[in-house]
């Protein structure tokens, strides 16, 4: 792709996370940059949600005094961020559009559930084309197979959802935000998921995950904020591709999650942190898959730009 992408220029971003792995709410490190959320309502000490091995979140933008929202991600069970984005008093309805990040089901459970709540028919989900291929599973050794759920098209359909299928960049939102859709590969160390297959016609193939995609935009002034699902392309490989799509180098923050957890992706740990410090982001939000020991080390190796994510924090950069 040699034409460049235009992106709005924004005021400010507000991610906030309705679903992520990780909740603590005697963290208090509110700031104009992060908001918990808190277990106090009205008075009362009674206000709780989730969190589970899952992400979701809306993004919210502003531009020339004019605010849109949409909805990335699903989180993992039918109704976990369905339940927090209730008890958070978010008025789901002024969310405009949907998008995914791939197919996997940690990111679409509460598909249904959400989308009741915005209470539009005909919404808008854009998603890469293998986000619906059947078949998927995990291989553990040689003959042990772990099924990933299909995510059908056709009931998402009579749910109501008008499912856009994109295999190239797409602009949301009316250009304040990019779907980059499918990523390449291009670092020697991000190799995906090993152990990921799917069959067709019967016939066994490695699973690539072409549908892995994240979301950019451009902060006015700052650069890009990049929003990853699980990052199975690799998060330096997406940050490479955000760039060359937009022509911006400039990289203001780098969220979501990096999938560095588990025995195959640890090692991968330091080579993605080397990276890093060649881009320079002004924030570095690992969330979600991003496991223990990779956040410990990011948060270790970048003080002044780390940031803890979890259910119910709002970002916002501006």
């Amino acid at each position: 792709m040699s034409e460049k992408i235009k992106l709005n220029e924004l005021d400010k971003v507000e991610i906030l996370s309705l679903m992520d792995n990780y909740i603590d709410f005697m963290v208090r490190d509110n700031s104009n940059t992060v908001k918990r959320v808190g277990m106090v309502k009205d008075g009362i000490v009674n206000n709780s949600i989730f969190a589970e091995h899952g992400f979701s979140a809306i993004i919210k933008t502003e531009a020339n005094a004019q605010s849109r929202s949409m909805l990335f991600d699903f989180g993992f069970s039918a109704e976990g961020a369905a339940y927090n984005a209730k008890k958070l008093g978010i008025d789901m309805t002024v969310i405009e559009e949907m998008a995914l990040s791939h197919g996997h089901s940690d990111h679409t459970g509460s598909i249904a559930a959400l989308t009741l709540l915005i209470g539009k028919k005909g919404i808008r989900l854009v998603a890469h084309p293998q986000a619906f291929v059947s078949s998927r599973y995990l291989k553990v050794g040689k003959d042990f197979k772990i099924k990933i759920p299909l995510l059908s098209k056709e009931k998402l359909q009579k749910e109501g959802i008008k499912v856009e299928e994109a295999a190239e960049p797409v602009s949301l939102l009316g250009g304040n935000v990019l779907f980059l859709s499918e990523i390449p590969r291009l670092t020697d160390f991000e190799k995906g998921m090993p152990n990921a297959y799917y069959a067709e016609n019967g016939v066994e193939k490695i699973d690539t995950l072409p549908d892995d995609t994240s979301l950019v935009m451009n902060l006015k002034g700052r650069g890009l904020i990049i929003l990853s699902g699980c990052a199975h392309a690799g998060i330096i490989n997406t940050v490479y591709h955000a760039r060359k799509v937009t022509g911006i180098d400039s990289v203001h923050a780098v969220m979501g999650g990096f999938h560095l957890s588990g025995p195959h992706f640890e090692p991968l740990i330091e080579k993605v942190i080397a990276a890093f410090k060649e881009i320079n982001p002004h924030y570095i939000i690992p969330t979600h898959c991003t496991g223990r020991k990779a956040i410990n080390a990011i948060e270790k190796e970048f003080p002044g730009k780390f940031l803890l994510n979890m259910s119910g924090t709002t970002l916002t950069f501006n």
